[in-house]
């Protein structure tokens, strides 16, 4: 992302703004008068990071750890980031704060730079930062009360010889997006992606766990999944509860064999996950150990950074 047509920088601080808002490298504007360089490394070849981020009552859920994951793309991609971690975090707190919004989703981008041709030897290496302060709501509510109905998406997760699960690279998901087509064409609330070896990987924007037996499970990181914080979560509550909680390389046949099954994600938060390809996972609805997830998932937003 690149140049931006919008209001002096002066002229914006002078006047107090609030509702969705946007801060792209240094200037603060209302979310529907961003615009971004056609020539922005990014919108050319997907060559960017992204990190979506939730705030519930003023205070940002896990914000370090999507922070920290942030800037080991930034390593791994090779960047030449100019904005250090405290200033960059300082800007994100300084931008909900003038957004005023109670609850909602931030959205930061950083792409390499600026300039047309693959090469990055041959654009601007300055990175385009970009903090949005919105609202997101991925999926209906009654879609929380009576789950989704998924479908095995033919479509694999990248391997990580191409690119590593773990970075959440912006170009990474057109593949996603591809078995999300897939999953609407089908009718499924989302699809369920397996990696090369046919292990279960993830939803096209979720992490999965899976309940047997009271035991919950979850695909080990080795599945080609994206580390997900609110995954991590999703972990770590239960096991402070007292439920074993694994990570396990698990096949199709562990799905039909669960009782329960739900998706995780930043977006999503927790939602449970009820039949596969018109087969119930257990009794069909959401299970007693996936509301009290839902429940563990609620009482741990209530801690954040507040701003």
């Amino acid at each position: 992302m690149s140049t931006l047509a919008t209001k002096p920088e002066n002229e914006l601080e002078a006047e107090p703004v609030s509702g969705k808002l946007v801060w792209f490298n240094g200037s603060v504007m209302p979310l529907e008068s961003a615009v971004v360089s056609a020539a922005d490394h990014a919108h050319l070849y997907g060559d960017g990071l992204f990190e979506g981020i939730r705030f519930y009552n003023r205070k940002i859920f896990r914000f370090d750890e999507h922070l920290k994951r942030l800037y080991h793309g930034i390593t791994y991609l090779g960047f030449d980031m100019h904005i250090e971690y405290a200033e960059l975090r300082a800007i994100i707190l300084d931008t909900c704060a003038k957004a005023n919004l109670p609850d909602g989703y931030i959205r930061l981008n950083v792409t390499r730079g600026t300039g047309l041709g693959l090469d990055p030897k041959n654009i601007d290496p300055q990175p385009n930062v970009m903090v949005m302060v919105s609202t997101l709501n991925l999926y209906p509510a009654e879609k929380y009360e009576i789950g989704l109905a998924c479908n095995v998406s033919p479509i694999r997760v990248i391997p990580p010889d191409s690119l590593d699960p773990r970075v959440k690279c912006i170009g990474r998901y057109a593949s996603n997006i591809l078995a999300k087509q897939i999953a609407n064409r089908q009718g499924a609330g989302d699809g369920l992606m397996l990696n090369h070896q046919g292990y279960v990987a993830e939803g096209t924007g979720n992490n999965v766990f899976f309940v047997q037996n009271g035991i919950i499970r979850t695909p080990h990181p080795s599945s080609g999944i994206l580390e997900g914080v609110t995954r991590n979560a999703v972990i770590e509550e239960p096991r402070k509860a007292g439920y074993t909680v694994e990570e396990a390389l698990l096949t199709v046949f562990d799905v039909y064999a669960a009782d329960e099954a739900f998706f995780t994600g930043t977006a999503t938060e927790v939602i449970p996950f009820v039949s596969l390809d018109g087969t119930k996972i257990g009794t069909g609805k959401p299970g007693p150990i996936t509301k009290e997830m839902t429940s563990l998932f609620r009482k741990a937003t209530e801690t954040g950074v507040e701003f």
